[in-house]
Parts: structure tokens; sequence; C-alpha cells
């Protein structure tokens, strides 16, 4: 109910008396409805979640706070909207303009009697900060990947390939509770390991490889992402340096970030320390990002983010440098902005590990 409350608090600020939403996330975020098809109708007064009749048993026993209601198939779901909207006395109907195409729009416009808004990101603003029960299922999220990790470091060896890595970590989080993993697992070894978003491959991993791995745990809709670096045997010299500068990077970031600060300060704490060592070239991506019921969401740490960091807020820390035909390292934490700073929610060591 808080949260339909703050999402109403802002309907004079973007001049609209009702709200469509389309976006998977966005509605499950608002209702609890885990269901993959259903469209929601949030008025001054009212909130209706419109789904077929597969849905209806499920909606019922997950949805409060919310009508649902049956789609009867006689009138389209862009006839539903309007009539809902009519009824209510809706004039400026707000949608969520990322997740509607043009050739929706125009569907729900066709039908619908009032203006027809478009609003972008409000939803996913008022996500940024977490409740107690988001926090503690990317918590577990969190711990599963650590029990991951202690797991995986047994397992790597020179023989077996990238793909052999990530399915074991897909298995071992789904016997640990998760229902899947976060998202795609990145497992990168030797000369690969400088693809950022080196996914997984037939690559045979050698002894002398740094594998970076970087995986998470998909946990009752909440996600963890965590990258550890480990070497396989004794790394060139160049590897280990650089290995040290992330180290300490990521160090220096888990100390200093707080309340109060920017995302382009947060980001700074990393990048600055990197460009120093004379690697700034070589780190080309953000330093972090929010995590939750997406794998990347708001805040994006990055040198453009203006976004004020606020207790309840969880955000990833990834510094990384990649160095083409020689490897790279990333090492990613996932913490928890606190009143006073932030507390860090994955636990796995961070020290290089040569297997």
């Amino acid at each position: 109910m808080k949260k339909l409350t703050k999402l109403r608090e802002q309907f004079a600020q973007f001049g609209v008396d009702g709200i469509l939403i389309t976006n998977a996330q966005n509605r499950r975020y608002l209702t609890g409805f885990t269901g993959s098809a259903g469209i929601v109708v949030i008025t001054k007064e009212e909130a209706y979640l419109f789904v077929d009749f597969r849905y209806v048993e499920q909606a019922a026993s997950q949805v409060k706070n919310v009508t649902v209601i049956q789609l009867s198939g006689k009138a389209t779901i862009y006839e539903e909207v309007a009539n809902i909207a009519e009824r209510l006395g809706v004039s400026n109907l707000g949608f969520e303009e990322e997740n509607v195409s043009y050739h929706l729009y125009s569907k729900y416009k066709e039908k619908v009697s009032g203006e027809m808004i478009p609003l972008s990101g409000v939803i996913e603003k008022l996500r940024m900060i977490k409740t107690q029960e988001e926090i503690q299922k990317i918590n577990t999220a969190a711990e599963i990947a650590d029990s991951a990790f202690t797991h995986i470091v047994d397992y790597i060896r020179p023989g077996i390939t990238e793909i052999d890595v990530a399915n074991e970590l897909e298995f071992y989080m789904r016997k640990q509770g998760a229902a899947s993993s976060a998202f795609d697992i990145i497992v990168a070894s030797g000369q690969r390991s400088a693809l950022p978003h080196g996914v997984a491959s037939t690559k045979l991993i050698e002894k002398g490889d740094m594998v970076t791995l970087d995986f998470g745990a998909y946990y009752q809709g909440y996600r963890s992402d965590i990258t550890r670096t480990v070497a396989v045997g004794e790394p060139e010299d160049e590897l280990k340096e650089i290995y040290t500068i992330v180290f300490e990077a990521l160090s220096n970031a888990l100390a200093e970030i707080k309340p109060g600060i920017t995302g382009k300060k947060a980001d700074a704490f990393t990048r600055d320390f990197i460009t120093k060592k004379g690697f700034g070239e070589q780190y080309g991506h953000g330093s972090g990002h929010g995590i939750g019921l997406d794998i990347h969401e708001e805040p994006f740490m990055s040198t453009k983010c203006d976004i004020i960091l606020k207790p309840g807020m969880v955000i990833t820390v990834e510094p990384g440098i990649y160095i083409p035909n020689l490897g790279g390292v990333r090492i990613e934490d996932d913490l928890l902005i606190t009143d006073y700073g932030n507390s860090i929610m994955t636990k796995s060591p961070k020290e290089l590990i040569i297997l």
C-alpha cells in the first residue's frame, strides 16, 4: 500500500490522474503479481490488475490492495483500460514511454478519451529505495552467490571449459535455493578475460590464466551480482599488478561510499585511482549500478550520474582493467547504502587467489 501511496503522491507533479503500468517488473513491484502477463491501471483512489483466465487464481493469491479483473475476451485490453479510465473520470492517463511502442500507444489512444501522457522512470525511481523485505531477499541472493564462489574455486582447474564452470555455478546456486542465475554467467579466462562481458565459451582454462567470474543468484525475484578474478597457476607479473590496482580501487570506494554523495562522486573513487595508476583508458565502463528486480537498474554510477545516494539503495561497485592480448581483472561487490555509510553484502574474499 505504501508503494501505491508514494506513486499517487507524484500524480500532480506529472499532470496525471491515473497511470497505466505495462512494464513487467514495475507491475510486480506495485502489485506483487509474478505472472508473465497483465496490465495495471492506478488512479487516485483505485488500482486494477487486468489478467486473462490463466492468471486469475494466481493473482487472487498474490495481490493485495489491488482489484483483479479477468479479461472477458469480449473487449480488447485497450477497451478495458478506456472503460476504467472513463468510469473513474481519468482525463490524463500516464503511460511508460520506454515500454509502450508507437503501435501500442496508437491502440490505446484510439480508445482512451482523455489525454495519454508519456512518463519516464517514475516507478523505477521509487524502486531505487528498497524495503526491508527487498533487502532481505537481495541479501539471501548474495549469500547464495558467496557460497557458490567458495564451491567453484575448488572446481576450477586446467583442462575444463569456461562453460563447465558456468554450468557448475548455475547448478550449485539452484541447489542452494536460487530459481536460476541472475543473468548469463560470465566466465572469461586467459586473453578472454580482457572482454568485460565475456560470456562463458568452449575455451579450455589453461595454467597461468586469469579467470574472471561474474555471476549472481536470482532469488524470489531479486538478484545479486558478484565478480571475482582468480588465477590458475602463477599469472604474469603485469596481471598481478593490475589485480592489485583494481583491488585497491575497490577498497577505496567501499571505504568512502556513503549517503549524500552523487553517483558521479562514487564513480570517481575507483576511476580516479585507476587513472592515476595509468590505466584509465583500460577502464571503460561505469563503476556500478543498482540491483533489485532487474540486474541493472537506477542508479547507474558513472561520470554523468547526478543521482544522490540514499539509505536503502543497493548498488554494485565493480572496477576493472582490461588489456587486449593479455587479460583483465574485475572485482565487484554488492553494498547497501546505510544511514552513515554502506554495508557490504557480498562477503567472498577479494585478495588474489592462486589455484
